[in-house]
């Protein structure tokens, strides 16, 4: 027979050390993030290199996306039993190998499948950083808990993205590569180093898959996807509506994406507040006012001024939607939260193929302004569905209020989590 002992730790020391977790595993998405953009700026150089064209090396970025969708929820599932730690690691090492290997191996066949298995490694990488996250803070907390690690990035777009592309100009995209995965092998050390021990989920079980697939959840992927296309409708072709729409030169173009990428940061902060006050109702101000924002900017389009006022806008609330998407899958998906933990991303990533492919579509056919018009009805869908969904309760009382929102997403994220002295104690 055996003794358990449970060790508490101060809250001040509790809290000092959820912060060093919370900022490992944000430097985490800040280092995938990275290497997930790191072609779109790169583009040219890397199809010239390896005699492709530029629009077949466009691919990269969508097997990236593929890979994040498809592989994400498998790995996730292959691996739910493992300590949270080990994954977190282990993807990070196996990230930076195929990130590396195609600045060994250039053969852009090669390059295209190594995308696809370093979006997997991102996805399952999501799931176990949030469930780690919200292990190591207060239940109330959870919410900003999701959103340092998403901020990560928006970090990315601010920082890494123009990073790379600095260094890859000078020194050839495999010096940016190698660079990024360096960077995915710090990263992995720092986890090791600070990341508490977390237990899996124990076997999975046709209950919980149920649950993770459940029309609840199903219902908030389909949120997911549209809240993420809205905006991805407009970004995609940003830069000619800066300057053939809205008529700024280049160099003011260049400021505004500047701009677009520190509003993402705050907004990605504020989301996380915004999720733990109450996620489902964040979603339908958040889908309310990216509508008003695109019907701004359309309208405005002659006016400078507004127009930017109305992507910044834009830019903080799309990005403030991410944690309450999380936080209410995770949730909303009972037994099953470890599971559905990395279906947000996957769904996020089809959003914005959607999105852009939508918005393709009707600049061909009307030009720059209309992908406004474009993103403006998808977020006006979205609204639709932010409303229709915020009723939806967890499995296990329907009857819960919205204070479940606030507190179920960390004990549900994994049944067998501990919370924040235990986990911070090992």
């Amino acid at each position: 027979m055996t003794a358990t002992v449970t060790v508490t730790v101060p809250a001040t020391s509790a809290g000092s050390r959820s912060s060093v977790v919370l900022a490992s595993l944000m430097l985490g998405t800040f280092t995938t993030g990275s290497a997930e953009l790191l072609p779109v700026g790169l583009l040219p150089m890397i199809a010239a290199d390896l005699g492709v064209s530029v629009a077949a090396a466009g691919t990269l970025v969508g097997a990236f996306a593929l890979g994040l969708a498809v592989g994400g929820p498998l790995l996730t599932a292959l691996t739910i039993r493992v300590d949270r730690r080990r994954v977190l690691v282990g993807s990070l090492v196996l990230f930076a190998v195929l990130v590396v290997s195609p600045a060994v191996v250039p053969h852009f066949g090669w390059y295209v499948v190594a995308r696809m298995g370093a979006g997997a490694l991102q996805g399952v990488f999501l799931a176990a950083a949030f469930t780690t996250a919200t292990a190591v803070v207060p239940p109330a907390r959870s919410g900003r808990a999701v959103s340092v690690v998403i901020a990560g990035f928006a970090f990315s777009t601010l920082v890494g993205l123009p990073l790379g592309v600095v260094l890859g100009s000078a020194l050839g995209w495999r010096a940016a590569l190698l660079a990024v995965g360096g960077s995915a092998l710090l990263t992995a050390l720092v986890v090791q180093v600070v990341g508490p021990p977390l237990p899996g989920s124990g076997r999975m079980r046709m209950a919980q898959l149920r649950e993770a697939l459940s029309s609840r959840v199903l219902a908030m992927l389909g949120l997911t996807l549209v809240i993420f296309a809205a905006p991805a409708a407009v970004m995609t072709y940003l830069v000619p509506v800066l300057e053939r729409v809205i008529g700024l030169s280049s160099a003011s173009a260049t400021a505004v994406l500047v701009g677009y990428g520190a509003a993402c940061v705050v907004g990605s902060f504020l989301g996380g507040r915004w999720a733990d006050s109450g996620a489902a109702r964040a979603l339908v101000v958040a889908t309310i006012g990216l509508t008003a924002s695109f019907v701004l900017l359309y309208t405005a389009r002659s006016q400078p001024l507004i127009a930017i006022v109305a992507i910044v806008s834009w830019a903080v609330l799309s990005s403030s939607a991410p944690p309450s998407v999380q936080h209410r899958t995770v949730s909303l998906a009972g037994a099953g939260g470890a599971l559905a933990a990395s279906l947000p991303a996957s769904a996020a990533s089809a959003g914005i193929a959607v999105g852009s492919t939508a918005s393709g579509i009707a600049y061909a056919a009307s030009g720059p302004a209309a992908v406004i018009v474009t993103g403006a009805l998808i977020a006006f869908v979205a609204v639709a569905l932010a409303v229709a969904t915020r009723r939806l309760r967890p499995p296990a009382d329907k009857n819960h209020d919205q204070t479940c929102d606030r507190t179920c997403l960390a004990d549900s994220a994994s049944p067998a989590a501990p919370r924040t002295d235990h986990v911070l104690a090992c």
